[in-house]
């Protein structure tokens, strides 16, 4: 690469100026000869890894380019390059006679204190860089994220990849910004990936005293009357647990597209309450029994009153 040739050349250059102070007996100029060389060299070497990098990005973009690997790639790679000069001029420093122990120790206390005062910010970064490297959702997949705390948005469409937080559009059409830290995090489920084809399960409840047989053979006609339930895997009920109040059903149903899972389990379930009203099964909830005593009730004993301490014997 052409990195290289500039490489090349230099060090040409350099070691017939290194071999000239040898010649002349100039110790001081060999040294820094060497030291200039080897700052001269850092660069080119730092290009050769630059161009690698760069073709390392565009098999990341054959994958499918995103914004992130727009930024983040980018500015690895300066990142790289910054490293490699910086290390080139440490060793350059160290071979004239130069302690570079003190730099080195002032640098990482230094960036031990940015590391904490942006403690938030360098968690996101990282974890931007691993989402171009795993890669568990792109632009326009809807995605939802469990064990994500009540009322937060946790499902919708991609609508941004960005290096420090990503955007979902949910239901509601709101924008949600989440940090990339706390998607790491979190379970994702990605249902555009998954394919369009997912199952779905539903959960019933119905009295002790109803028919649990009737009860099956309704759930499984109201889910075979829904446009999008697939009639083949068969859907199916089975009995999960005896509750409290209630024996729990569960309906599970293949569906022909992921994105309308909210919108057939609604028409399932609205399609199940009807079903059961018109055959008298019975949708246990919680019941409360209220006593009303009547009658008269005699007043409640006064206490008995203190003696006042003031009021003792006269002695």
């Amino acid at each position: 690469t052409r990195a290289t040739g500039r490489g090349l050349v230099l060090s040409v250059w350099f070691w017939a100026f290194w071999r000239i102070g040898h010649l002349w007996e100039l110790e001081s100029l060999a040294r820094a000869v060497v030291a200039l060389w080897i700052v001269a060299l850092s660069l080119p070497l730092a290009g050769l890894v630059s161009d690698l990098l760069e073709v390392a990005e565009r098999s990341v973009g054959r994958r499918g380019e995103t914004p992130l690997d727009q930024t983040a790639l980018p500015l690895l790679n300066k990142i790289v390059r910054f490293l490699i000069v910086i290390l080139g001029v440490l060793v350059a420093l160290e071979s004239v006679g130069v302690d570079v122990t003190p730099l080195l120790a002032g640098a990482g206390v230094a960036g031990l204190a940015v590391s904490l005062a942006a403690k938030d910010t360098l968690s996101n970064l990282i974890a931007g860089i691993l989402l171009i490297l795993d890669r568990p959702f792109q632009v326009g997949d809807r995605i939802e994220l469990w064990s994500a705390p009540g009322e937060t948005g946790s499902w919708g469409d991609v609508v941004e990849i960005g290096l420090r937080a990503t955007k979902i559009r949910n239901p509601d059409n709101l924008i949600v910004v989440i940090p990339n830290n706390e998607i790491m995090r979190r379970d994702i489920v990605n249902y555009t990936a998954s394919g369009s084809h997912i199952r779905l399960r539903l959960p019933f409840g119905i009295s002790y005293t109803s028919d649990t047989q009737l009860a099956k053979r309704l759930i499984l006609e109201s889910a075979r009357e829904v446009e999008g339930v697939k009639l083949e895997p068969e859907p199916a009920v089975i009995v999960r647990r005896f509750g409290d109040s209630a024996v729990d059903l569960e309906l599970r149903v293949w569906i022909h597209e992921a994105r309308l899972r909210r919108a057939i389990g609604d028409e399932i379930t609205e399609r199940v309450k009807e079903t059961f009203d018109a055959h008298g099964v019975e949708i246990p909830y919680p019941k409360r029994d209220i006593y009303i005593r009547s009658g008269d009730a005699s007043p409640p004993a006064p206490a008995p009153s203190e003696p006042d301490p003031a009021e003792g014997s006269d002695g």
